[in-house]
């Protein structure tokens, strides 16, 4: 394949870091990362700013860089706030995916666009593609339109990658931690964890994930994937795995069910995703839980102070 034009939406946040830092290994190929406001990290590559709820500068992005492939990560993930403020939610995870189907089908681009595990109930997880998806989130739902969005429009060469419980390391500040940080940071201070002993996932490093998605991109594959880790464990498990990684005190962590912690804010139960067809079509190997973990810590010590 010829080296693409990329273009990554919501290149500020976890996801969109490590989709721009893979991108930008990609030999030959020109990466443009934009996210909202300035650039918080030292990216690969260019970065400009945009605001994908603004369809003319969308569209004036297209016309200047002629994009062969977008990586749209950009989009309201946080549980609370979508359920807080539907209307914004909907706008920015699902308009303005329907504005990118509309100018990749224009301009001849290649959409991929990153779901999430919470389509579904959380009644009989791990799900495989072919799950009937069930919102119970406005979250959820509002992703679950961004995908009927893609099979609705006219374009054709799409992809929509789910995924769950994505972790890693920021290469610049972040305003959210992802779980792994937070138990970590919280362990470190010698403050008591709640987590929840009633959800079941599939943690996704966030190195892996990007992987998975420049691979569809390489080998232009198209329609539903699901791509994260491969290890189904409870969210109470995974705290303890932390703790032991990062040689924390695994006493702290303490057990509460997820309507506890989460009022108001439901999440999918037993949930996280099966791989198998992109261990199989596109070669996706992600590294085990530890693994990971062991990265994440490494990564975390390079950018502390001295």
């Amino acid at each position: 394949m010829i080296p693409p034009r990329i273009l990554i939406t919501g290149a500020n946040g976890l996801v969109g870091q490590a989709l721009t830092r893979a991108a930008s290994r990609w030999p030959g190929a020109d990466v443009l990362a934009t996210g909202r406001g300035p650039s918080v990290w030292p990216s690969p590559g260019g970065y400009a700013r945009l605001d994908v709820l603004d369809a003319a500068s969308v569209e004036r992005t297209f016309q200047d860089f002629a994009p062969d492939v977008v990586l749209h990560s950009a989009g309201e993930a946080r549980v609370e706030p979508c359920e807080a403020d539907r209307e914004a939610c909907w706008a920015l995870n699902v308009d303005a995916v329907a504005t990118m189907a509309s100018l990749c089908d224009r301009h001849g681009a290649k959409l991929i666009l990153p779901s999430t595990d919470f389509v579904f109930d959380g009644a009989a997880g791990p799900y495989d593609e072919s799950a009937r998806p069930a919102p119970i989130s406005a979250y959820g739902r509002s992703k679950l339109a961004a995908e009927n969005v893609l099979h609705a429009s006219r374009l054709s060469n799409w992809s929509v990658v789910r995924t769950t419980m994505v972790f890693g390391v920021p290469a610049g500040p972040s305003p959210r931690l992802d779980f792994v940080r937070w138990v970590a940071r919280e362990l470190s201070a010698d403050r008591p964890v709640r987590v929840p002993d009633d959800q079941l996932r599939t943690p996704t490093y966030d190195d892996d994930l990007a992987d998975g998605v420049l691979r569809i991109a390489r080998y232009d594959r198209r329609g539903l994937f699901h791509i994260s880790g491969r290890e189904s464990m409870p969210v109470l498990e995974v705290a303890k795995c932390i703790a032991n990684v990062f040689d924390l005190d695994a006493s702290l962590i303490s057990p509460a069910s997820s309507a506890e912690i989460h009022p108001g804010a439901p999440r999918p139960l037993r949930a996280g995703l099966l791989i198998l067809r992109a261990e199989s079509e596109l070669g996706y190997r992600p590294r085990p839980l530890e693994v990971g973990l062991e990265a994440v810590r490494s990564r975390l010590r390079m950018i502390e102070p001295a």
